[in-house]
């Protein structure tokens, strides 16, 4: 059976991970889903310093202090920052990457910087007013695609400001992430507007799954969802296994990016 770790998006909490990660525990998988500083259950720690380096810190120190091995780490849209650092940071505890509608970002990259021109502008526009300067402020989960009441009565109120900064922290890399083989998962069933990172993860070779839910898989689609990553946990399920790359091949990787 495989280790989960779970990381959800802006303005999301942990338990946002519920339907799926009861599944997955149900099928015999170890899972853990943590709520990121400064969002949700956490928001009462929220600053302005709260920025990419501080998410990826929590991810680095829950991995240290469970001593975790072989995790198929999971990152939900914005998430998708924390894991491309944390699998940089501590290759050897991650099995495989797993990208569900969310940024693969580069070295040098900001999270604002990959959302589409409008998309970036509303952040920007909100940020710079009800957000203080410094919180983006919760979007329209209809315009996420979450249509269902019972999912918008169970997801609205528990939604909190997101520190922007981790939305303009670029990513610092190594490059000993590459390492780590990924995985992306489309969720097409909404404005799809993580496709140009679908297409980034076809292009580096990565498996791309389609899903026809909105953006938040989590909540409108679990079962297919838990399905689909019980199955990265599976030895000899993947096209693309770990393989280790030379120290000199990674260090050129790595300046590539910069």
């Amino acid at each position: 059976m495989g280790t989960f770790v779970l990381l959800h998006g802006a303005w999301h909490g942990g338990w946002v991970w519920g339907r799926v990660a009861a599944r997955l525990r149900a099928a015999g998988h170890h899972v853990l889903a943590p709520t990121l500083t400064g969002v949700s259950d956490r928001a009462h720690l929220v600053h302005p310093g709260v920025g990419l380096g501080t998410h990826v810190h929590d991810v680095l120190a829950l991995l240290d202090a469970e001593d975790l091995h072989d995790v198929v780490l999971v990152g939900h849209s914005y998430a998708g920052q924390v894991v491309t650092a944390v699998a940089d940071q501590r290759p050897h505890r991650i099995a495989r990457r797993v990208y569900l509608d969310a940024f693969a970002g580069r070295h040098g990259e900001a999270a604002i910087d990959l959302l589409p021109a409008t998309v970036a502008e509303h952040y920007r526009s909100s940020v710079a007013g009800p957000g203080h300067g410094w919180l983006i402020p919760v979007r329209s989960l209809e315009v996420l695609g979450v249509t269902d009441h019972d999912d918008l009565a169970w997801l609205g109120p528990r939604l909190t400001p997101h520190p922007w900064l981790t939305y303009t922290e670029p990513l610092d890399l190594t490059g000993a992430h590459v390492d780590v083989p990924a995985e992306f998962v489309e969720c097409t069933g909404w404005m799809r507007a993580f496709r140009p990172h679908a297409d980034r993860a076809r292009a580096a070779g990565w498996p791309v799954h389609e899903m026809p839910t909105g953006h938040e898989a989590m909540v409108t689609a679990p079962g297919a969802l838990a399905e689909l990553l019980a199955r990265t946990a599976t030895p000899g399920s993947h096209p693309v296994e770990r393989r280790r790359v030379p120290a000199q091949e990674r260090l050129d990787r790595a300046l590539d990016h910069r």
